[in-house]
């Protein structure tokens, strides 16, 4: 009896054939392989495509600018600027009058309160534009070439400031609330608004000056100053 034993082919194929759970990991492998190859195409195709012909365009040109003449403290200044700038843009970045301070941008605190006419305007709410021919006073040409305005002086006299950013608007405000009551007219804290008010009192300062805000908090001070310019100018 032969003491050979018979040949066992069992493992030589066990071992040349891939195990069930190497087929599947396999086939998952090459499965995610070819989704990021064909997932990248249509990038590179994009990167390499001639651009259309929106991305051509060039970029918007800015709008373009116009000389403008203003009138401002006696001084004609002649601005190139472009027809959306603000009065108050034209005086601080084209003028170099930076006395006119940028608050809110908005109209609401009267920082940048600057005379047109005699006439107190938010000058962040106009057009430079707009004002061509006519009389500008900032807070630089209150004075005179040797003292301060009356006004001016009672501010720094009852010490109507603080930090001083607003400063410059209230004294411009003052000014005008000073001429307007000079020229009659009323207020809401006038009692009888069809007559002139004979007597500036402190409600009518106070009403007059509401437009301007201070957020230190020197209003009485700002009230005193006002009184005392107006005392000093009857």
């Amino acid at each position: 009896m032969s003491n050979e034993r018979p040949l066992d082919t069992s493992r030589d194929c066990d071992d040349a054939s891939p195990a069930p759970a190497d087929v599947t990991r396999r086939r998952f492998l090459q499965s995610a392989a070819a989704a990021a190859a064909l997932g990248s195409v249509p990038h590179l195709h994009a990167q390499n495509a001639p651009p259309s012909a929106d991305a051509a365009k060039p970029p918007p040109s800015l709008a373009p600018t116009q000389p403008v003449k203003l009138d401002i403290n006696g001084r004609e200044y002649v601005l190139h600027i472009e027809p959306r700038v603000t009065l108050l843009d034209a005086l601080r970045d084209y003028a170099g009058l930076t006395g006119t301070k940028k608050g809110c941008d908005r109209g609401q605190c009267g920082a940048c309160t600057v005379l047109v006419e005699g006439r107190r305007i938010n000058s962040c709410l106009t057009l430079a534009v707009m004002h061509e021919g006519q009389r500008i006073t900032t807070v630089e040409g209150l004075a005179s070439a040797d003292a301060p305005s009356a006004v001016q002086r009672a501010f720094i006299e009852r010490d109507a400031l603080q930090c001083g950013y607003c400063t410059p608007g209230q004294v411009c405000s003052a000014t005008a609330c000073l001429t307007e009551f000079a020229a009659g007219a009323a207020s809401a804290a006038t009692a009888d608004v069809g007559t002139p008010p004979t007597q500036l009192s402190d409600a009518e300062i106070r009403e007059r000056m509401s437009g301007n805000l201070c957020r230190c908090g020197a209003y009485a001070n700002i009230v005193a100053a006002v009184r005392d310019a107006h005392a000093a100018s009857a």
